[in-house]
C-alpha cells in the first residue's frame, strides 16, 4: 500500500507498539533502507540502492522528531544550545568555514527558541537532562519546526509530557499544517490520532492494512483495524 503525504494535512498512523511504525518512520527519516520500495520527496527519487540519507532530508526540509527524544534527538549531557543545533550544525548560521560553531550566536537563537516555543526554565546553558521530559520534547520541536519544513516526521509526539505541554504540542502542529507542511505524526494513542489528523493509516504486523477520512473513525473501528481483524 502506497502512503502519500500532501501538503496542509496531517496523517495520522495508528497501531498497537511493536507493528513497524518506528522502523517505517526511521526508513522515511533515511534512518535506514528498505530492502524494497521507492521514496519521493518533491521530485527527487529514491531507491533501496541510493536511499535519502538524514543529510540530504534536511537539505528537502524534510524534518524528523524521533520516538525517543533522549537516546535519539538530544544529547543529554549537551546544553540547550549545544542540543538546539544538532543535524544543523554545519549550516552557515551554525559554523564558519574552518569549522567552529559560532557559539555566540548559536545562544542568541536558542534563546529566542526557548522564548518562541514556551521551553521552561530560559537557560541556554541548562543540560538537556536537566529539562522535563515535556521542555525536552519542546525543545526536540523548536530545533525541528524552527527550520520550516516542507515535511515532518513526528514519533510519539507528546509521550511523557503533561497535559499543558500536549496542548502546546499540538496547537505547533496545527499551525504547521496550516502553513502548508505535511505531517506524519505516529501515535499509540488513538485520542491524539483523532484530535490531530485528516486522515489515518493503521498498520498491523508491519504492513499499513487500511486508510480512513477521520470523519470516518471512530477509536472502535481503528482498535479493530489495528488489532487486524477489520483490515480494509
Amino acid at each position: 500500500m502506497t502512503l502519500e503525504l500532501r501538503a496542509g494535512e496531517i496523517v495520522g498512523l495508528a497501531g498497537v507498539s511493536g507493528n513497524g511504525q518506528s522502523e517505517l518512520l526511521e526508513v522515511l527519516a533515511g534512518l535506514r533502507a528498505p530492502d524494497r520500495g521507492e521514496l519521493q520527496v518533491g521530485d527527487r527519487r529514491f531507491g533501496p540502492a541510493r536511499w535519502l540519507d538524514p543529510h540530504t532530508a534536511r537539505e528537502l526540509r524534510l524534518a524528523h522528531v524521533p520516538e525517543d527524544r533522549q537516546a535519539r534527538a538530544l544529547v543529554m549531557t549537551f546544553a540547550a544550545w549545544e542540543s538546539a543545533a544538532l543535524g544543523y550544525e554545519g549550516r552557515p548560521e551554525a559554523s564558519g568555514r574552518a569549522g567552529w560553531l559560532k557559539r555566540a550566536q548559536l545562544r542568541r537563537a536558542t534563546a529566542a527558541l526557548l522564548e518562541r516555543f514556551d521551553v521552561r526554565p530560559r537557560d541556554v546553558d541548562l543540560r538537556c537532562a536537566n529539562f522535563s521530559g515535556g521542555n525536552q520534547q519542546k525543545l526536540v520541536l523548536a530545533r525541528e519546526l524552527s527550520r520550516a519544513p516542507r515535511v515532518l516526521l513526528v514519533g510519539q509526539p507528546t509521550r511523557g509530557v503533561d497535559i499543558g505541554a500536549i496542548e502546546f504540542i499540538h496547537a505547533q502542529l496545527r499551525a504547521l499544517r496550516a502553513a502548508g507542511c505535511a505531517l506524519l505524526v505516529v501515535s499509540s494513542e488513538l485520542d491524539e490520532i483523532l484530535a490531530l489528523a485528516d486522515r489515518v493509516l493503521v498498520m498491523h504486523g508491519g504492513r499499513i492494512v487500511g486508510e480512513r477520512p477521520i470523519a470516518q473513525c471512530t477509536e472502535q473501528r481503528l482498535g479493530l483495524m489495528m488489532a487486524g481483524e477489520a483490515a480494509a
